[in-house]
């Protein structure tokens, strides 16, 4: 298995893309051939092969197709087939980036998988996804390039508006600021600051909030072993209020209680790690 991650250079393109990002499952590779996503609050470009196969499982249902797709913002866990050898490249955007990108999707940009033709999305007259895929398998900067080129362009004519630019100002002081001082800190209502976010991203800051800590919590657990876990410490240290809060938290986002994840170790994460 292999797999790198690494941010935008341009820092017009890295004002919409939080990183690209690359994964590859082989016949000889092992693990969970059902790894799910952790609620996500940004969104995915998921570049491929034509032919290759993707299946989705959500609570609203399953979604299947073949080649490059997007993965919405995501309040659930969404269960992905990979029982198959597999080659993607990710395109991880900023969190609200859809808003002022203007995707033809209706809003709330929220989950779903969806099928993309590239040329279209970037404007370009050819792409060719298996020359990519195959040219950045083993050099990260390159691919970094090639696309800080390809979306340079695209990203520098985005005109943002008032509720777009107090989303990012809110998610350069999050989470030093807290939520009820947000307000004061931006010299705006909190009314204001909560409806702009919920325009622009779909979710509220609360949700975002509580997204923010399960990701930050799964990044550590993943990391220790199962037997070294106490999750009335854990519940203290991602900042929930007891153990049976993060128990409630844990059922409504990822549908298991803290025992039956720490046993199947299901996410994604678990199974390929942080691409650190």
């Amino acid at each position: 298995m292999r797999n790198w991650k690494i941010p935008p250079k341009n820092s017009t393109v890295a004002r919409y893309i939080d990183c690209y990002w690359f994964l590859e499952k082989t016949q000889g590779d092992f693990g969970p051939s059902h790894p799910k996503l952790n609620p996500d609050p940004a969104g995915h470009l998921i570049l491929s092969k034509p032919r290759q196969y993707y299946q989705y499982e959500q609570e609203s249902g399953s979604t299947l197709g073949q080649g490059s797709h997007l993965i919405l913002p995501h309040c659930k866990t969404i269960s992905m087939d990979h029982s198959q050898p597999f080659l993607v490249l990710g395109i991880k955007f900023q969190v609200g980036a859809f808003y002022s990108l203007k995707l033809p999707i209706p809003h709330p940009l929220l989950d779903q998988v969806i099928s993309i033709n590239v040329e279209e999305l970037f404007q370009l007259d050819t792409f060719n996804e298996e020359k990519i895929l195959a040219t950045t398998i083993a050099q990260p900067e390159l691919c970094r390039d090639v696309f800080d080129k390809i979306l340079n362009g695209f990203l520098s004519e985005i005109d943002e508006d008032k509720h777009s630019e107090l989303v990012r100002n809110v998610l350069a002081v999050f989470p030093e600021t807290p939520l009820s001082k947000m307000g004061a800190k931006l010299s705006c209502s909190q009314r204001t600051i909560e409806r702009s976010f919920l325009r622009v991203t779909g979710i509220t800051l609360k949700q975002y909030h509580t997204m923010e800590r399960l990701e930050a919590m799964f990044d550590y657990l993943h990391k220790i072993d199962q037997n070294q876990i106490n999750w009335a410490d854990i519940a203290v240290q991602f900042g929930f209020s007891d153990q049976p809060h993060l128990v409630r938290h844990m059922k409504s986002s990822i549908g298991s209680t803290p025992g039956k994840y720490a046993r199947q170790r299901d996410l994604s994460i678990d199974v390929y790690g942080n691409f650190e």
